[in-house]
């Protein structure tokens, strides 16, 4: 069972963890944890099938064939490729399953369509007439032989189950056929993902669906997540209208592409990867698709007012509008500050790593004692003294930390005054002319 976490209204939480509000202050009306974590459904050709599975960045550019089917530079991995310029490692799960390819000799190790350009060759061992070489071909390309003299001594690769039942004979190539993926994708394989991955740590989640089902699916995970279990992270959709600080909504389509989503990929991307003390405003995109910037000035700041995600034309370039997410309702307690994802990011990381200290170090090991409230603080200082020299908060003094006793005698009470930095985006110039 996961520890407690999220925010509180009063101190009456049930389960040992961590509870932290973030209110905006009144106005006139530990160790950094790395970023570069994403997690995304997929409707793939190939694939492990019903399980979360995990790429690292030098493992898609090195292993695509055998991960997803398709070497690196196949069109078929063009979204693929946008998302890992700017993450390490992603957290995928295929959603559209379907029938493994097989024949006499072989069946296809995952289901799906490209379980169909398999094919088997046997030959006669040139050098050894009673043994055979067993090749197997992705298209034209050889991705494994192996000599032996009965099927039985073949061990299973990274593409196909051998048939141990089956009779070695010379063949020149001998094709798996029957493999399929599933014909529709519903809401019951997006929710099946959403329940493996909340078991899993990622910045951002990404989702490629235009349905507004799923999409709204995927922002209520968000806001339950963060708000409930305490687990804080941002959700990339395409046109959603969630009003959260958790949710990402982009504008921009693609026009050469089935899926008008599919720059999802890179926004996934440069989210996950942005880091603590940096913004994605202004960024150029860097990816492979084509992309609709065709948007009026009228148009752009109307998006930003109604927190939309946008890339535009300057110059030659297409750049990140703004770095926003979709709150704008403003109150008293929560100012347009949370509108920027580069405020979200520094309050989410203070979230979670404190948590992280929290539950590792002293939950359940160090008394709540005078002593044991003045540890824990000087490691939250730290890790905020940390926080300003990278320039992620500024105007950090340690009296901004009060750790103090709850309500009970196993309860510790927080308060936390920080000023997060945000990248400069207007500048109001005045020229004299003398």
């Amino acid at each position: 069972m996961a520890l407690g976490g999220g925010t509180f209204l009063t101190q009456n939480k049930v389960l040992p963890g961590t509870y932290i509000n973030f209110v905006s202050a009144s106005r006139a009306s530990a160790t950094l944890s790395d970023r570069g974590y994403a997690a995304m459904a997929l409707e793939l050709d190939w694939g492990v099938d019903g399980e979360i599975f995990t790429v690292e960045a030098g493992d898609f550019q090195k292993e695509s064939l055998k991960i997803f089917g398709y070497d690196y530079s196949s069109d078929k991995l063009k979204g693929l490729r946008d998302l890992f310029k700017n993450i390490r490692t992603g957290h995928f799960y295929r959603l559209n399953s379907g029938e493994k390819a097989s024949c006499v000799y072989a069946t296809a190790k995952y289901s799906g369509t490209r379980g169909n350009d398999l094919k088997i060759i046997i030959q006669t061992n040139v050098d050894d007439p009673s043994q055979y070489d067993v090749i197997t071909m992705l298209d034209t390309t050889q991705v494994e032989v192996q000599t032996v003299a009965a099927v039985t001594e073949l061990v299973d690769n990274d593409f196909v189950l051998w048939n141990d039942s089956a009779e070695l004979a010379p063949t020149a190539a001998t094709p798996l056929t029957g493999g399929s993926n599933a014909a529709e994708v519903t809401g019951a394989e997006y929710q099946t993902f959403l329940d493996k991955i909340e078991s899993y740590t990622f910045n951002t989640l990404g989702c490629l669906s235009t349905t507004a089902t799923v999409i709204n699916l995927y922002q209520q995970f968000t806001k339950r997540m963060r708000d409930e279990v305490g687990v804080k992270f941002q959700t990339v959709v395409y046109r959603g209208a969630a009003d959260d600080e958790g949710v990402i909504s982009l504008q921009n389509k693609v026009t050469d592409h089935a899926n008008p989503a599919s720059l999802v990929y890179w926004v996934t991307g440069i989210a996950a990867g942005c880091e603590v003390n940096k913004s994605n405003t202004n960024k150029v995109y860097d990816g492979e698709f084509a992309v609709d910037v065709n948007y009026k000035q009228s148009e752009l700041e109307a998006g930003i007012k109604t927190g939309k995600f946008m890339l535009h034309k300057v110059g030659d370039k297409i750049r990140v509008l703004e770095d926003i997410n979709t709150f704008i309702s403003v109150t008293p307690d929560k100012n347009n500050d949370f509108s920027s994802n580069q405020t979200v990011r520094v309050l989410d990381q203070i979230a979670n790593d404190i948590a992280v200290l929290f539950n590792t170090k002293y939950l359940g090991n160090v008394p709540n004692n005078q002593a044991g409230r003045i540890s824990f603080w000087n490691d939250v200082v730290s890790y905020h003294k940390e926080l300003e020299r990278i320039q992620a908060i500024e105007d950090f003094v340690p009296e901004d930390i009060l750790v103090e006793k709850g309500n009970d005698k196993k309860s510790v009470v927080v308060t936390n005054t920080v000023t997060p930095v945000n990248a400069m985006t207007k500048l109001y110039m005045t020229v004299v002319v003398q």
